[in-house]
């Protein structure tokens, strides 16, 4: 709990930043909501992929911990920071060129226009956000999860601050609007960045790691075992950001009220999400620790522990959702705009249906953080393309367009990919850790 929590406050805060650009933009108007609702989509498809580095980081770090070698936790550290910039810098030119693969995957030219207006600019904070990720992940590695916490808070308000004053043109700033939205973004993960950068040099206890002494020497042991590890963790959650993505684009294949009201909804829910996603994290921390460590009773305390605070999550997520979601939808609506009630209508029916893929949701991703703790990761990396590239993203259009059920169908084809997923990456832990745990009975 102590662990979890910080780590949960610290994804919340950080899909924060991304809710209040779609809470403002959705007051500003209903072309610039599904604009930036494609365009969060594609960018978290990228940064996802380029994420599983500075994921793969915990696991390595936390099992290096468990065995009492600081000198391997900078050194994982340090290479983590290089495959992120690396990975970072190369995705630079795809945020240029978006109108056009918007153009291609479908999109009006109106929202094409005003993706690339947004992803020109925050495109910019890729780089930067990836080195954000290896920060979290070393410190939270390291248990120092209170600073991971109050600097994403703090980018988190600061967002809202800056949105305020350059969407709208506020205070005598200039009315922005899409581009507005992405300057404050790509502000708040620059300082992200710093703020956790400055703490893992000299913050109290962390000196004696010397985690840049020495960055601009290459370490490639360490750097291929990270890309080993992490390029398969990358893919498992591209896999899985791809099926939302793929959804935003049938979306919008529907129009803009279709497209706005799943923004709404998405953000609202992955929101909810963020919080087993922080479990998650915990887990992996505790259950790497325990398993470098040959702890089979903490291992077993370690993910039964997250699985009990998932659930109870999940319960409270199932409430809001079906008890508040048509209130939770119009505060992101202009009720002026002549699109808001049609958007109100549908998103409150995928609010409901929301309700029902959080909880496979939450089982699949808390899986996925026991088996890195484990450090597997192959095998679930193909679980999960196969549970969404083969199971979810078909029914989706079968059931959208094929049966014609629309945006609920859609919908409903995500659950599909994700209940799959669950099904399979549990199966896969209980199969990998029943040797040890069998120790447990002897």
């Amino acid at each position: 709990m102590i662990l979890g929590l910080p780590l949960v406050g610290s994804q919340v805060g950080q899909i924060l930043i991304g809710l209040t650009d779609t809470l403002m933009l959705g007051r500003y108007s209903v072309e610039a909501l599904a604009a930036v609702t494609i365009s969060h989509s594609a960018f978290f498809t990228l940064f996802v992929l380029g994420s599983g580095f500075a994921v793969a980081c915990m696991p390595m770090a936390a099992g290096a911990l468990g065995q009492g070698d600081e000198t391997q936790v900078r050194r994982i550290a340090r290479m983590g920071l290089w495959l992120s910039f690396l990975t970072g810098m190369a995705m630079l030119p795809l945020f240029f060129w978006s109108e056009s693969i918007l153009l291609v995957l479908g999109q009006t030219p109106e929202v094409a226009a005003g993706g690339q207006d947004y992803l020109r600019i925050a495109g910019w904070g890729m780089v930067p956000a990836l080195l954000l990720a290896t920060f979290r992940s070393h410190l939270s590695a390291l248990e120092r999860t209170r600073i991971v916490f109050w600097a994403t808070m703090l980018a988190a308000a600061l967002n809202v601050v800056v949105n305020w004053l350059l969407i709208f043109g506020n205070l005598g700033f200039p009315e922005m609007g899409l581009r507005g939205a992405a300057v404050a973004s790509l502000g708040v993960q620059v300082l992200s960045a710093g703020v956790l950068a400055v703490y893992a040099a000299r913050g109290p206890d962390m000196a004696g790691f010397e985690l840049f002494k020495n960055l601009h020497r290459p370490d490639w042991p360490i750097f291929g075992d990270i890309f080993r590890m992490g390029l398969p963790i990358g893919l498992t959650h591209v896999s899985e950001s791809g099926l939302f993505a793929a959804s935003a684009f049938m979306m919008g294949w529907l129009g803009t009220v279709a497209l706005g009201a799943h923004g709404i909804a998405i953000g609202v829910a992955a929101l909810t999400f963020m919080i087993h996603m922080g479990l998650s994290q915990a887990a992996t921390v505790r259950v790497g620790r325990a398993w470098g460590q040959g702890d089979a009773l903490g291992l077993r305390r370690a993910a039964l522990a997250a699985a009990i605070l998932s659930a109870v999550a999940v319960a409270g997520s199932l409430v809001l959702y079906l008890g508040f979601g048509e209130w939770i939808v119009g505060l992101f609506l202009d009720r002026t705009d002549p699109d808001a009630p049609a958007i109100l209508l549908l998103g409150t029916t995928l609010m409901a249906l929301a309700a029902l893929f959080q909880l496979v949701d939450a089982g699949q991703v808390m899986a996925l953080g026991f088996l890195r703790g484990v450090h597997d990761t192959r095998v679930p990396m193909i679980y999960a393309i196969v549970a969404y590239w083969l199971v979810g993203i078909p029914v989706s259009y079968l059931l959208g367009f094929v049966l014609d059920l629309g945006p609920e169908g859609i919908w409903l084809g995500l659950v599909a990919g994700l209940l799959a997923a669950m099904a399979a990456l549990m199966t896969r832990f209980v199969r990998i850790t029943k040797p040890v745990l069998s120790t447990l009975k002897s």
